[in-house]
């Protein structure tokens, strides 16, 4: 009797955030080395800018977890009182809403040595728009560290570790031809990662190089349709 077919449901993986989990390379290598020196930053402010999928919630995380960091939300207007040195973490300041007084008034703190704050964003400072020329001149001040255009081993660890998240098994050298296929971004590694299980799980298909290159193939013609 044939066996239906499996119609997958599109779940997030549950991923692993953890320092212990990151993939280091050139891309990313300063980064993970601001987060293992905190607290002995040699500036209170460090701002981690990097494309979508670069690895800046990992990073956020990781330093969250070793710094126990409150999160700052765009309700907040002030920084963390008691006397005890702060640690803040403020995501996507490029894109969120936040009050620049607010955030003013933060990072100032931190200057005067009340605490450290992390913040990621998707623009470097200077691309920002910022009305407030005080906060920004304060973000300017900051440590700014660039995540870089991943290189192919870093792209391979990346693979094998989403790979791992979600509880499958992509051969080497099957990462290795997909690699030397697509779009070198974090993005794809995502979008790819989550293919190859979406088409394994619905057609029971094993993850070899024909499914690799079937994938590659649709995420191709979805990136220029009119190719």
């Amino acid at each position: 009797m044939k066996q239906p077919r499996q119609i997958p449901l599109d779940l997030p993986a549950l991923s692993s955030l953890s320092r212990d989990d990151l993939v280091v390379g050139s891309a990313n290598a300063l980064a993970v080395e601001a987060i293992d020196a905190w607290p002995d930053w040699p500036h209170p402010v460090v701002v981690i800018a990097g494309p979508p999928g670069a690895g800046k919630t990992h990073l956020a995380s990781a330093w969250s977890e070793a710094a126990e960091a409150r999160r700052w939300t765009p309700d907040d207007r002030a920084p963390p009182a008691g006397g005890v040195p702060f640690a803040v973490l403020v995501e996507d300041v490029d894109r969120v809403p936040y009050d620049e007084h607010g955030l003013f008034a933060l990072l100032n703190a931190a200057r005067l040595g009340g605490g450290t704050v992390l913040l990621t964003s998707r623009k470097t400072a200077g691309e920002i728009d910022i009305a407030l020329p005080d906060f920004l001149s304060r973000l300017r001040a900051a440590t700014a560290i660039a995540l870089r255009a991943p290189d192919e081993d870093l792209l391979a660890g990346v693979v094998m570790k989403l790979a791992a998240d979600r509880q499958i098994a992509i051969e080497p050298k099957v990462v290795a031809f997909a690699l030397s296929r697509m779009e070198r971004s974090f993005e794809a590694a995502v979008d790819f990662v989550r293919r190859v299980d979406r088409a394994a799980l619905a057609g029971k298909e094993r993850i070899g190089r024909g499914l690799a290159q079937r994938i590659l193939g649709e995420m191709a013609v979805e990136t220029n349709p009119s190719s």
